[in-house]
């Protein structure tokens, strides 16, 4: 079944999954997660109110209760599940994915995600094996919550003074624009007047483009980690002149920054602007989390402060699991994802957000530039994610790793998420996509000639086997 992936439930909807597997999902999830009853959230895509329903109904079939959300953001969903103490929570989106995509994110207790291997696989195999469902004697019940004020007050919390500030905010038609402008009103003392588009540049504003909720994604694709879906906001920082560029993904979990020459920052690089907020700020100490495809410059960055630098594997899954499990303090991705222990270590985009304009908003009233401040923790040169198309991936990936550690002594080694291999003046992640047909590539070196060498040898070892 094509739909059910390492972090969740996603493909194109009526093709990879339908409603009928919808309606499984719903019925098997109750006992798979010995809910009494599951609090169901949803973004704005058009199958998405037909996923709600069959949804619901698998789940009042199974006699457990259902908790209707409505439309909400997935860090809204996170929020609920664990605030409420819900044991079973889903949100209907397909996150960035495009208009004809949609899934199901699934979390347990804890708001913590439930993956392939801690369920997501069991009720695969249950679709597969359990033909026959007898519905409950009696339905559960369907109720409805609406949480949306007091989420937008606990977003508040991280809420700086933004006031000198200039912002072009991208909300890619997706579901932050349920909350974001009425967490970024100007506060009623006035303290914080960052709101609105159409001001003036040094008045504190935010310029907001295709800010209105549209699941067909009429502007661009709501994935910011493809560079033509950023040229809008790229634009508009250029024309207003503004401080810092911000864009969400479709379901707000994910959050990406432009800075103000529009170019745009790699997200692993705002693990480290974070410290500057929970380490120097707030004055914790402890483990942050990386994934494994993170630059080095990071925890170097984060080192004086009292981080603690932590990889793990990629993807929600593993990460937020991995967050609880080492008490730290906060952590992100690559791909936009940052946790926070604070939010029951689940990943916020606006929250995220909110802590970077604040510590932009500090930067600038000490006369620093948000390209100045990631120019003190970018040290090295970057290949970026390359993906290769190879049905021979472990064959590729070890070929890699034994040609590169042939060459000098490694100083350190990771093999839990592919490979990552680190020496003295580079290092090398290479790993296999968990969701689509790639092997996915990236290395980090000192120089950028020295980046070009180890590339263009691991493109023709790739090559080789392809």
């Amino acid at each position: 079944m094509g739909a059910f992936h390492a972090y969740d439930i996603r493909g194109v909807y009526n093709k990879d999954f339908d409603k009928n597997t919808v309606y499984k999902v719903g019925f098997f999830l109750p006992e798979l997660l010995n809910a009494k009853k599951v609090l169901v959230g949803r973004d704005v895509r058009v199958s998405s109110p037909e996923i709600r329903e069959y949804l619901v109904k698998g789940i009042s079939d199974a006699g457990a209760d259902v908790v209707d959300m409505g439309l909400a953001t997935t860090p809204m969903v996170y929020f609920a599940t664990a605030k409420y103490g819900f044991a079973a929570s889903v949100q209907i989106t397909a996150s960035h994915n495009p208009k004809e995509y949609n899934g199901m994110k699934v979390s347990c207790a804890n708001a913590l995600p439930v993956g392939y291997d801690t369920g997501l696989g069991t009720i695969e195999k249950w679709i597969n094996e359990r033909r026959e469902l007898s519905p409950a004697a009696v339905p559960g019940k369907v109720e409805h919550i609406d949480i949306k004020e007091e989420y937008i007050a606990f977003m508040k919390r991280y809420k700086g003074d933004y006031s000198n500030l200039n912002v072009g905010m991208d909300i890619s038609n997706g579901m932050a624009a349920l909350v974001i402008k009425d967490i970024l009103e100007p506060a009623t003392d006035g303290a914080a007047p960052c709101s609105g588009s159409g001001r003036a540049a040094d008045s504190g504003s935010v310029h907001y483009i295709f800010d209105e909720l549209d699941g067909t994604f009429p502007n661009h694709e709501a994935n910011p980690l493809v560079p033509e879906n950023i040229v809008s906001l790229q634009e508009l920082v250029r024309e207003k002149g503004c401080d810092v560029g911000v864009i969400y993904d479709g379901d707000a979990d994910r959050v990406m920054f432009v800075d103000e020459n529009s170019r745009f920052i790699s997200p692993d690089l705002m693990i480290a602007l974070m410290g500057h907020y929970w380490l120097e700020e707030r004055g914790f100490k402890g483990k942050v989390i990386q994934d494994i495809r993170s630059s080095k410059a990071v925890g170097e960055y984060l080192a004086p402060m009292g981080g603690e630098m932590y990889t793990w594997k990629v993807g929600r899954a593993f990460a937020a699991h991995k967050l609880r499990e080492i008490e730290g303090i906060y952590g992100g991705e690559l791909a936009g994802h940052y946790y926070f222990k604070e939010f029951f270590y689940s990943d916020s985009g606006i929250m995220a957000s909110l802590i970077i304009l604040d510590i932009v908003a500090k930067l600038k009233r000490r006369g620093v530039k948000l390209s100045e401040a990631i120019a003190r923790i970018e040290k090295y040169r970057n290949s970026g994610e390359i993906n290769f198309r190879i049905e021979r991936k472990k064959e590729a990936m070890d070929a890699v790793r034994d040609w590169a550690i042939s060459q000098e002594e490694p100083t350190s080694q990771m093999d839990f998420d592919g490979y990552r291999v680190e020496f003295k003046e580079w290092w090398f992640n290479i790993r296999p996509s968990n969701t689509e047909p790639y092997l996915r590539f990236i290395a980090e070196a000192s120089s950028q000639e020295l980046l070009d060498t180890k590339v263009a040898k691991v493109r023709e070892i790739v090559a080789s086997l392809s």
